[in-house]
């Protein structure tokens, strides 16, 4: 990789088969424009010189049914490129609608990979809704800006899908359209920049959205690969397709009305059928050429695909249409540009008769070869045509309007050189990816400048927009961080200003590769409360309510992968219906309770002893964990959960080693985190609970209160300096 410090660009596109050549365009529904988008514009993103490196992410598929390319897990794409492929889920190849329960795995392995090259990335650029949801919570627990690209979206198809008859059981069943909408909405409002198509998408797709914020949308068409898609020369032969096409056809030299697409419901593909079928002029002047993706069996594919394609041969078996229409099984990428050539030499057209289409992508590659288009009007084939000027919108539930259209485009000659003409000039002006990728850099040299506040997500609990003179840094030192000082806020952080003030400011001078956290028996509210009162700038890692919540700054993002780890066996209902009844114990207020931390007052001269109360639970087979603090706070947890399995937790997701962790408590509460291979410090005013860890090693007991305790402990393990590995005297006691 470069070694220059350009720009670190990151893009995610979870689910299809993405590889650098020879894509399976068309394949099944997954394997689409999207995974040609995203290739291309990894390639042509790394061939700028403001850009250092460009890593393409997707997921890491180990499938005997699919090529070994895809359980690579670094491809090179480039000198400063590559495709790097995570693992998430079964090692099978999955369809994108039954990867959500595995996304927040794709997430955590996304940060893994980013702590190993150490670089924090100055773009986390999303493509679809599944990459949206990661790529909002990564971006959210660095602070990098998030941009996103929809590329179709899923109120519009819920919309579609709905007005073509299908029922709402069997949209949410097939493709779990709930979920998706609310990535979809959580994406949107963490977004600093979305990346549109066409302005139809925004101004009647996103626009339907709660979260829809157009001054954050930018239109920037996709490009053609030009060097690809051409116009055929003079002396041009026929390609090796036409030989699979003449095995269909029984005059191939008639022109082609040719459709390239997946095997997809939204793409429409039986309505050309039906328009064909029933026009005896349109069978008289041209052939009909339907290119689906690959397929060897369509009874072994899946539901939508085989759907599609058993209509499609019904179609044709009930219009008679043999020898008029060309539906061959298997094509390369390279086929592609030579069907579109092929087309243009027969002086045929191409057609998209998509119910909806975002863009269109393969409407410029047909444009750049020298072939008029017939489109939707839905979408973005309305930017294109009235950029290029070389073709027809239809109606793509009006038969007769496809019909009028491709009648037009055949049969007026002069027209149809008009067009050709008009889209080769067009294309090369409007739709290259070198003009993309500049107006893409031009809006991201934006982003510094950017405040903070302007990126909020809709995770946040606690808005900084609401706390403008809080010192809220712009990123997280999580990945880049080689050691982090972890600290309990109450009597150990906070108690005295002035040790306070000068624990900020030696941080400030001597801990540029150091990450700080707080953990804290306190809820996430009341910890930033307390933070921003006493004025401590806001930390990279938060570790509240006694470690049963795990969030990221500086947007306050939840670790949702830890709340599902610790809700194993999680009965907060009967615990509370256990300890109802048990003297001297009463419920803290609500404020203090959380989802996965019930909180109760003790008064020990009353109340069984903490051991009674914990065995009390246990034999009632409650799995339960309980911190006992100050001899009059009890918290009970999941028996996952607590400061010190958080700490460690964070610790292997991020690839840190424990013992580069210094921690500082003050009571009970926080033992787990004290106890162990991390470097510890028990300031000078402790509760008499931590006694009993005196001489335990790598825990220093400090003499200075407060703050100034974690000051001394810096000094005694030279932690901004070496990491001293000094073990303290062991004590008998």
């Amino acid at each position: 990789m470069s070694n220059s410090s350009g720009l670190y660009i990151i893009l995610v596109s979870v689910h299809g088969l993405i590889r650098g050549n020879n894509l399976e365009l068309g394949r099944d529904a997954d394997t689409g424009g999207q995974t040609k988008y995203v290739v291309e514009l990894a390639a042509t993103l790394a061939k700028h010189p403001e850009v250092e490196r460009v890593d393409l992410v997707t997921r890491l598929i180990q499938d005997p049914k699919v090529s070994a390319d895809y359980a690579q897990p670094v491809e090179i794409l480039s000198d400063k490129a590559q495709i790097i492929r995570l693992g998430c889920g079964p090692r099978r190849y999955l369809r994108k609608e039954v990867l959500w329960p595995y996304l927040d795995t794709f997430a955590d392995e996304l940060l893994r990979h980013i702590r190993k090259v150490g670089k924090i990335p100055n773009v986390i650029h999303t493509h679809y809704a599944d990459a949206g949801y990661v790529g909002s919570r990564v971006a959210g627990w660095l602070g990098t800006p998030l941009v996103h690209t929809g590329h179709s979206l899923g109120r519009v198809k819920l919309q579609r899908l709905l007005e073509h008859g299908t029922k709402p059981e069997l949209i949410e069943e097939n493709f779990h359209i709930s979920t998706r909408i609310e990535a979809e909405e959580i994406t949107l409002g963490g977004a600093a920049l979305v990346i549109a198509s066409t302005n139809q998408e925004v101004e009647e797709q996103y626009s339907v959205y709660d979260r829809y914020q157009p001054e954050r949308m930018e239109v920037i068409p996709p490009g053609v690969a030009l060097e690809r898609f051409y116009p055929a020369p003079d002396n041009w032969q026929n390609p090796p397709i036409y030989e699979q096409l003449k095995r269909f056809l029984h005059d191939p030299q008639k022109p082609m009305i040719t459709a390239i697409s997946r095997p997809a419901i939204r793409k429409n593909v039986g309505s050309l059928i039906k328009a064909y079928g029933e026009d005896p002029q349109l069978r008289e002047l041209a052939n009909l050429v339907i290119v689906l993706g690959n397929r060897d069996d369509i009874t072994t594919m899946e539901s939508g695909p085989r759907q599609v394609l058993t209509e499609i041969l019904q179609l044709i078996d009930r219009y008679d249409l043999y020898g008029n229409v060309a539906y061959p099984k298997h094509h390369t990428s390279d086929d592609v540009p030579d069907l579109y050539r092929l087309t243009a030499k027969t002086q045929g057209v191409f057609i998209n008769p998509a119910l909806t289409e975002p863009f269109g992508l393969t409407l410029i590659e047909a444009t750049a070869c020298g072939v008029p288009i017939i489109a939707t009007s839905d979408g973005g084939p309305r930017d294109i045509i009235a950029a290029c000027d070389n073709g027809l919108l239809v109606d793509p539930l009006n038969i007769p309007d496809i019909q009028n259209a491709l009648r037009t485009a055949l049969t007026d000659h002069q027209q149809w050189q008009t067009w050709s003409s008009n889209g080769l000039t067009n294309v090369r002006k409007h739709f290259s990816w070198e003009s993309h990728v500049e107006h893409y850099l031009e809006k991201v040299r934006r982003f510094p400048q950017q405040k903070i506040q302007s990126l909020l997500s809709p995770l946040i609990v606690f808005p900084a927009t609401e706390h403008p003179g809080w010192n809220i840094p712009e990123t997280n030192h999580l990945p880049t961080a080689d050691r982090f000082l972890v600290t309990e806020i109450d009597n150990t952080l906070l108690g005295d200003q002035e040790a306070l003030e000068t624990l900020i400011e030696r941080i400030r001078e001597q801990g540029q590769t150091t990450g700080v956290g707080i953990a804290t028996g306190r809820s996430l509210k009341s910890t930033l409360n307390m933070l921003e009162e006493w004025e401590f700038p806001m930390p990279d890692l938060l570790i509240t309510s006694t470690g049963s919540e795990i969030y990221y700054g500086p947007r306050i993002v939840t670790d949702t992968t830890w709340q599902k780890h610790i809700s194993h066996n999680w009965q907060p209902e009967a615990i509370r219906e256990a300890m109802r009844n048990i003297p001297g114990v009463e419920l803290q207020p609500a404020d203090a309770q959380g989802k996965f931390k019930i909180s109760y007052f003790v008064d020990s001269s009353v109340s069984p002893s903490y051991r009674e109360i914990i065995r009390h639970l246990r034999r009632q087979q409650l799995p339960v964990k309980g911190i006992y603090s100050h001899d009059m706070y009890l918290d009970l947890l999941p028996i996952r959960a607590s400061k010190g399995d958080a700490l460690r937790y964070i610790a292997l997701k991020w690839g840190l080693p424990v013992k580069r962790f210094l921690v500082a408590g003050a009571s009970g509460n926080d033992e787990t985190m004290l106890a162990g291979n991390t470097l510890a410090v028990v300031v000078g005013n402790y509760s008499e609970e931590l006694q009993k860890l005196r001489g335990y090693a790598q825990i220093y007991f400090a003499q200075g209160q407060y703050a100034w305790g974690i000051l001394e402990a810096l000094d005694y393990y030279d932690f901004f300096g070496s990491l001293s590995q000094t073990q303290p005297e062991m004590v008998l006691v």
